[in-house]
């Protein structure tokens, strides 16, 4: 007679890696993929990183909205460096697979950069409702260290 317990310790699967299918198992289509999306990610990473460059440079661009602006661009540029980096890697190897620790790692990365970005763009409504409703106001409601605090509290 086999008891429960003696069944659970036999019936133990232990999953350490994850097998990635990816966009196509034809290898002709690889290298094409793999080009096409490293353009991608370097013209985005060069967009994000040149749009906050510009706004540190210029001085006429240290108000509010552009303060926010560069904070969106540092998250974009964090939500594409969480995916895509690994993306490339596995449409160039043959074995594709990724461990469970980089597959937990790579989901909390993103999804806390896809949840910061949501209270970003909220904050940035609140400053173009601000903006726009009480133009006059503007200045007294909106100081540099209530923007400060609410990309702090967006984090």
């Amino acid at each position: 007679v086999t008891t429960s317990e003696d069944m659970e310790k036999e019936n133990v699967t232990l999953l350490t890696e994850f097998v990635l299918t990816g966009l196509t198992n034809q290898p002709q289509w690889r290298l094409p993929f793999f080009l096409v999306f490293l353009v991608i990610y370097l013209i985005t990473m060069m967009g994000n990183l040149g749009l906050i460059a510009l706004i540190c440079r210029d001085p006429n661009l240290h108000i509010p909205m552009y303060f926010f602006l560069g904070n969106l661009a540092f998250l974009d540029a964090w939500i594409t460096s969480t995916v895509t980096p690994n993306m490339l890697v596995n449409l160039l190897i043959k074995i594709k697979m990724i461990s469970l620790t980089e597959c937990k790692i790579q989901f909390f990365s993103f999804g806390v950069s896809v949840t910061t970005e949501c209270f970003l763009l909220a904050a940035m409504a609140y400053d173009r409702y601000v903006a726009i409703c009480h133009p006059l106001h503007y200045p007294v409601i909106m100081t540099n260290r209530l923007c400060i605090w609410l990309i702090v509290l967006s984090f």
